[in-house]
């Protein structure tokens, strides 16, 4: 029995193989006759998911690309016409802050001074730098896109298509108004994505607050809250506890007048000290969701509450007694956890800024 294939010599370098068969490709014009000829195959449509252009490629994009590719040959392999749609990205922040940085500015006001229109012009013309980079390296990988027919998030074709969808979903009555809770960059002027977020996220030390605050109903109580956003406090509308965390009631023994203390029991000595047995007395032990349910009086009387729940304690699983004192300040206008706490508990909605 013959070998289908020849076999290659176990000392050739693997580039050159590659070479050979990338060049073999486009002698034969592979690409374009596979994509040209449906042949009545059922069709497999690809819209790769775009690169900004105005950034070179890295080592990540070839992984990236090979997984996409992965389901491209595998619907050819298995009967399907494939067109595979290459795009570019020509929105967005790194689009903006390229141009920035060429033209020594930084932020909004700068860009004002500039003229809207002759900063977009200089975007529209930066977007497509390393396009030739972004190019070269799908050839290089025997990644196939049609390059010939991409589509540009910036033409006028593209931004319509959007707006019919957007009106079509409106038609629909699939559209309503919400809320979303997302970072916003005071220097830009605008909201940013996580993507965006992540490209100058930093691990940094912060201030936090403690605060004690009085629980409502029967003996003199106050429960010990933690916050790492103390300017949010105006909008707390409940406190979140783990149900599953023991906590801990404290009396000052040299004052049996003042108001008990209540804090996960894990925290007692990170907080009040390891000899807090010689000034504070247990008086009870509890589970986070022996709390849940019970009302308190908020830090900031400043702003007058909506419809829903408030001044409440919820459980909440996301709560942790690794920091702080296991007892976290909820303000659902400022915070993903604490909206989605918000909705799950039906809790009041304050937004104080404008």
């Amino acid at each position: 029995m013959t070998d289908r294939f020849r076999t290659l010599p176990t000392d050739r370098p693997a580039d050159e193989v590659e070479l050979e068969v990338l060049s073999l490709w486009e002698s034969e014009k592979l690409f374009e006759t596979i994509s040209a000829n449906p042949d009545g195959k059922p069709e497999f449509v690809f819209f790769e998911g775009p690169p900004t252009a105005n950034g070179r490629p890295g080592i990540h994009h070839v992984f990236s690309r090979t997984l996409k590719d992965l389901f491209c040959r595998h619907r050819a392999m298995s009967g399907f016409h494939v067109t595979r749609k290459a795009g570019w990205d020509t929105h967005g922040l790194p689009v903006e802050i390229e141009v920035e940085k060429q033209l020594g500015i930084s932020g909004k006001q700068q860009i004002d001074q500039i003229g809207v229109a002759e900063f977009n012009r200089l975007c529209r013309e930066s977007v497509f730098k390393y396009r030739t980079d972004w190019e070269t390296l799908s050839k290089r990988i025997g990644y196939w896109l049609d390059y010939e027919h991409p589509y540009v998030t910036y033409s006028h074709d593209y931004v319509e298509s959007v707006w019919w969808a957007l009106k079509t979903l409106f038609d629909k009555n699939r559209l309503y108004r919400g809320h979303k809770i997302l970072p916003y960059c005071p220097r830009c002027g605008t909201a940013l994505s996580s993507h965006e977020v992540a490209q100058g996220y930093k691990t940094v030390k912060d201030p936090s607050v403690y605060i004690a605050l009085d629980v409502v109903g029967g003996a003199k109580r106050r429960i010990l809250v933690w916050t790492t956003t103390p300017w949010t406090l105006v909008s707390n509308v409940a406190l979140a506890v783990n149900p599953d965390i023991e906590y801990v009631e404290l009396r000052d023994l040299e004052d049996d007048a003042a108001s008990s203390l209540i804090l996960a029991s894990s925290r007692v000595e990170a907080l009040l000290g390891d000899d807090y047995t010689q000034r504070w007395h247990t008086v009870s032990r509890m589970h986070g969701r022996d709390l849940v349910g019970m009302q308190y009086r908020r830090p900031l009387d400043w702003v007058e509450f909506g419809e829903g729940a408030h001044e409440i304690i919820v459980g909440e699983s996301f709560v942790t007694a690794d920091d702080g004192s296991g007892v976290v300040h909820m303000a659902p206008a400022f915070g993903a956890d604490d909206y989605a706490a918000g909705q799950r508990n039906n809790l009041a909605f304050l937004q104080p800024v404008d």
